[in-house]
């Protein structure tokens, strides 16, 4: 009967981690980065030097322009020059302040998508980088700089239909916050005591590789949820923003990456320890000595 006991416990525990490892990664998450400006524009600043980034809004800002100039047998020449001198552009520092005001007004998009109550995409709006570059290509004479239209002309990171989907599981993750991590830890730690009390470390141990095992299993879902969500959200994305939106998406997922390997060392730990410290345990006892001798 203890057996059956011990086993239905090691079952229980198992599937609660490999449930709760997710959750409680992904709610908290939303609390503390999504929901967060600071956080976001910490996550997606860097994109300012990413090269997909950098690419797609030369693009744009060069098809806009191009929109505006008719130079005969010359337009190709133009085109490539423009792009060239706006790719040119988003290695400045111009280009990085502007980025991150385009961030932050793209976060409060991100939060009306996400917890609103109307279904809309979350977008990018360039028109402030834009304007950034036109200044600075007038200034230095660039031909034609002055056509570049300055409206807004927004990289789609998430569509309209992918936002409604989301909309519901976002607003429980955001209810949850940080509650099922914490709830998580201490779930594990009691368990880990109740059974070292009543069973002694030899359980304990058990107990700790079985943790340690819906611990990775988590992980591994985690993982598998942040690569399916990745495939639905770009899934939607037109083409000439799919890189960018691509690079936006695992910017802000960066974290999870990093709470899947942190969660994953610590299960392999676990399993590893737990494992190790039951057969030492065993060789230790008085029977095992016995046998030994």
């Amino acid at each position: 009967m203890r057996t059956y006991l011990s086993a239905a416990l090691s079952a229980v525990l198992l599937v609660l981690l490999t449930v709760l490892v997710p959750v409680s990664a992904l709610s908290a998450w939303v609390d503390l980065e999504l929901d967060d400006t600071d956080r976001y524009l910490a996550a997606v600043s860097p994109l300012a030097s990413d090269a997909d980034v950098q690419s797609t809004v030369a693009t744009l800002v060069t098809d806009e322009a191009m929109k505006n100039i008719d130079v005969g047998p010359l337009q190709e020449t133009v085109g490539q020059f423009l792009r060239e001198t706006a790719l040119s552009f988003t290695t400045t520092d111009a280009f990085r302040r502007a980025w991150d005001s385009a961030n932050r007004a793209a976060h409060r998009e991100v939060t009306a998508a996400l917890h609103g109550d109307d279904g809309q995409a979350v977008t990018i709006d360039l028109a402030p980088v834009i304007e950034e570059v036109k200044r600075e290509l007038v200034s230095d004479g660039v031909p034609f700089a002055d056509r570049i239209p300055v409206q807004e002309t927004s990289i789609t990171v998430l569509s309209a239909d992918r936002a409604d989907e989301l909309r519901h599981s976002f607003r429980w993750l955001r209810y949850l916050g940080v509650r099922p991590a914490a709830g998580t830890v201490v779930l594990l730690v009691l368990v880990l005591a109740l059974v070292l009390l009543r069973g002694g470390t030899r359980a304990c141990l058990t107990t700790a590789a079985v943790a340690g095992a819906g611990l990775v299993l988590g992980a591994a879902l985690l993982r598998i949820a942040v690569a399916v969500g990745r495939a639905r959200v770009l899934g939607q994305v037109h083409g000439t923003d799919r890189d960018a939106a691509a690079a936006v998406y695992d910017a802000l997922t960066a974290s999870l990456r990093t709470t899947v390997w942190i969660v994953l060392l610590v299960g392999a730990v676990l399993v590893v320890g737990g494992l190790v410290g039951r057969v030492l345990a065993a060789r230790r006892s008085p029977a095992g000595l016995a046998h030994h001798g």
